[in-house]
């Protein structure tokens, strides 16, 4: 439970400007989407997925890391890691039950045959957007495990987009879909306070003694 009167506290220790910030962020912030990246060898694509997730409004990024485990590059991630909820498996198993258990219906960003394209993507449904590795894309589990296929229409010579690019064209396109249309899409209000708390929390100075403080006094 969110003390409200922390809370409050904590934020007079922001400025105006962040303050607001904070606010106009989190009213575009969802959970009706999110993203899974399963065992990315390039560090700098793991960490621009995740800055596209910052950028579009993509509240939770799902990182499993099976085979390749590094750190997140802040540089490439333009600190989006901050504001963003990571959540890391050792497993994709785990990850996909995980995230069938939340409701969410597993797409797997790849050509197939029963695939969809971008443009006929039903944005109704509550899913999470797997990406695979650079060269050999999802693994034989995740794409056994998809509810659905979904890929980008190319007509060029070449027949792969980086998955970074990939991410950011699909959020894109989704993000504009579900705001325009009568989804209740948006963060719950306990979990923008949460999410108020948590970022005063990665902001402010001193976080701790200011906390303790305040339950003194």
């Amino acid at each position: 439970m969110i003390d409200l009167k922390l809370l409050e506290h904590l934020e007079t220790y922001l400025t105006e400007a962040r303050h607001d910030k904070f606010h106009r962020v989190l009213s575009q912030r969802t959970k009706h989407f999110t993203v899974a990246t399963e065992d990315v060898y390039q560090l700098h694509n793991t960490s621009a997925v995740i800055r596209s997730c910052d950028v579009f409004g993509i509240q939770e990024v799902h990182i499993v890391e099976e085979r390749n485990t590094k750190r997140i590059d802040r540089e490439i991630a333009m600190g989006a890691q901050k504001w963003v909820d990571l959540k890391r498996y050792h497993s994709v198993k785990d990850a996909i039950q995980t995230l069938k258990h939340q409701g969410y219906q597993i797409v797997a960003t790849t050509p197939h045959v029963n695939d969809s394209l971008l443009a006929d993507f039903d944005v109704s449904n509550k899913s999470c957007f797997f990406f695979g590795r650079e060269m050999s894309g999802l693994s034989q589990e995740v794409l056994d495990e998809a509810d659905c296929f979904l890929k980008i229409p190319m007509v060029g010579f070449t027949e792969s987009l980086n998955i970074s690019v990939s991410a950011a064209i699909i959020l894109q396109h989704v993000t504009t879909q579900l705001k325009a249309s009568t989804i209740d899409w948006q963060l719950s209000e306990n979990e923008r306070l949460e999410k108020r708390l948590d970022w005063c929390k990665k902001t402010i100075k001193s976080y701790d003694e200011i906390v303790e403080r305040f339950y003194q006094s």
